[in-house]
């Protein structure tokens, strides 16, 4: 059975493991996810749940998206997100998705948005080698070639350049689940994940297995 849910990134620590060693977690806050509706084959022509994450005031809400709260019979949510599962027909509108459904060895992959760097430079951005430091070379932490002036005489598209680094969907793969704990909707991930502290990530399988 596929298992997913959404969490709200709280940041890093470390535990100690059995034998005393230090375990650098990240911990992550995931409160349980209510299903607002499920996708089918006939209506939708896939398989789905769309769970809400994160209590919002209603006011605070479009019209069309306190409808959509209101048909489900569940509290106004602050996020809303699609699991595609194979057994989603095995879910009711209302039912809960707990921090429990992980234990702790899983593997799992955990998805967000990644740190905005801001305007960087083609080092930075894509790993370019720097040219000679030396006196008299005028060439130092440049993108490199533009493209030759005969032939095509033009930069080529996807040329590697200076850009907005980060701040884009990023998905960290085959991360251990350290320790989980249902009491306070806590779990706690070996190594680091995307995103700032409090920002949304999900939390599923590995496709890694």
């Amino acid at each position: 059975m596929k298992k997913a849910i959404l969490g709200l990134k709280v940041g890093m620590t470390q535990i100690f493991d059995n034998e005393g060693r230090a375990v650098p977690v990240t911990v992550i806050a995931a409160n349980p996810n209510i299903v607002v509706q499920k996708k089918t084959v006939e209506n939708d022509g896939y398989e789905a749940i769309q769970v809400g994450f994160d209590d919002k005031d209603e006011k605070k809400v479009t019209k069309p998206i306190k409808g959509h709260f209101a048909k489900a019979k569940v509290a106004t949510k602050r996020y809303l997100r699609e699991f595609r599962f194979e057994d989603a027909g095995s879910y009711e509108v209302g039912q809960e998705i707990k921090v429990d459904i992980f234990k702790e060895g899983d593997r799992v992959d955990i998805s967000g948005v990644s740190k905005g760097k801001g305007f960087t430079g083609a080092i930075k951005r894509h790993n370019y080698s720097r040219g000679p430091m030396s006196h008299g070379s005028k060439y130092h932490r440049s993108a490199g070639s533009m493209g030759a002036s005969a032939s095509p005489s033009r930069t080529l598209p996807g040329k590697k350049l200076p850009g907005h680094m980060g701040a884009e969907n990023t998905t960290v793969l085959n991360l251990e689940v350290v320790k989980v704990d249902p009491e306070k909707n806590i779990i706690l991930v070996r190594g680091g994940v995307p995103g700032i502290r409090g920002s949304l990530v999900m939390i599923k399988d590995t496709v890694k297995a």
